[in-house]
């Protein structure tokens, strides 16, 4: 398949690693990078329902092998993007660190992705994305009033450490290319979630925000902004939040009672809550559909993931797609010069030594001399 997006003919090396450094290896090759990922020697592929492992190139290698370390300082050599999700210190061990591979591109950009960054008294301590996220704040104004609730993955993870990863090395290939001087990229996941906390804490300053939780206007403390459950047990999900939108929810819903003028008095929420939920709960979900889906009440069925490829709307902009069997996310933003395209399955891992190598540089000779060190 010719690589197809935006981004076709920019080569990324990528170290095979977990959550969000795969992931920020699928949205590079969704959008036409040449992702080749440098695995552990072995045998098997991922399987095709290993989504964000997609549209890459595997070559497996022993990075215990002096040989293995050299082919990898030759394809970063070409390279325009490397990034690794390893703790602090771990390629420098491998001889695989910025400062060598700077030295063979100058022009390179080197990502790094961790939890906690790579300085810090925390740098060289495991965690995973609910502590990440519970040391910026954004964990404690997540959840219900009694405790704080881990919203999957998508805040720490994928959202502050995959997305400011990507976006934080296109930003330097930009400035690489322009200046010739490649540069580290330090993504720590507490910094992004931190980042994308930034209008809550300016929120908070303005003094129009709290530290409790489900007590403002976006965390589900506003009766006009929350999920409610419908007659057949199902939920839809309401933000309206703007006077007329407001207004148009209580035409649709039959709302007169008088005590609802009172949207934003902050302690009338907990009873107009009470009065909405019972509302609500009076029709099921696909009759408050149709009562008010498409209308600027600001309202949503909350879909389950088995729902939510069959909507109409996900239908008409083909917001997922199938590849071998699995249903999974169609790559995004969409571009109208350029459309990014998935560029292929999980890889077999290792099953593009030969190709991918050549591809990037390596002689046939030099190929079978790393097979009989063992390195390949």
């Amino acid at each position: 398949m010719t690589a197809q997006g935006p981004l076709a003919g920019v080569k990324v090396i990528e170290f095979a690693g977990i959550g969000p450094g795969p992931f920020c290896g699928m949205l590079l090759s969704d959008l036409g990078a040449d992702v080749v990922r440098i695995d552990r020697k072995g045998q098997g592929r991922s399987s095709p329902a290993d989504v964000t492992a997609r549209g890459r190139r595997s070559v497996a290698l022993d990075l215990k092998r002096p040989e293995a370390v050299e082919t990898c300082l030759r394809l970063m050599a070409t390279a325009d993007i490397v990034f690794e999700g390893f703790r602090p210190g771990v390629m420098e061990r491998l001889g695989l660190g910025p400062e060598v591979a700077l030295k063979r591109n100058p022009k390179l950009v080197y990502g790094r992705m961790t939890g906690w960054g790579q300085t810090g008294p925390l740098a060289l301590a495991a965690g995973h994305d609910i502590n990440y996220i519970a040391l910026t704040g954004a964990l404690h104004a997540i959840g219900l009033q009694d405790k704080p609730v881990p919203p999957l993955n998508l805040v720490g993870d994928f959202g502050g450490g995959a997305l400011y990863l990507a976006f934080g090395m296109m930003a330097a290939l930009v400035h690489a290319r322009s200046s010739g001087r490649g540069q580290v990229v330090d993504t720590a996941m507490t910094d992004g979630a931190a980042s994308l906390m930034s209008m809550f804490y300016g929120m908070k300053a303005a003094g129009v925000w709290t530290d409790a939780r489900k007590s403002n206007l976006l965390d589900g403390g506003a009766h006009m902004y929350d999920t409610y459950q419908c007659q057949d047990g199902k939920w839809v999900a309401i933000g309206s939040l703007e006077p007329q939108f407001y207004a148009l929810l209580l035409e649709k819903t039959g709302i007169s009672d008088p005590d609802f003028s009172n949207q934003m008095d902050r302690t009338a929420w907990p009873t107009l809550k009470a009065k909405l939920a019972a509302v609500i709960g009076s029709r099921t979900r696909d009759e408050w559909c149709a009562v008010m889906e498409g209308t600027d009440v600001c309202f949503a069925p909350v879909l389950s993931l088995e729902e939510a490829p069959s909507h109409p709307h996900n239908v008409a902009r083909s917001t997922f797609v199938t590849v071998e069997g699995v249903v999974q996310p169609a790559p995004a933003p969409r571009f109208s010069a350029t459309p990014g395209q998935i560029q292929g399955p999980p890889p077999k891992i290792g099953g593009d030594n030969e190709a991918a190598l050549a591809d990037w540089g390596l002689t046939a000779d030099e190929v079978k001399a790393l097979k009989e060190a063992g390195a390949l």
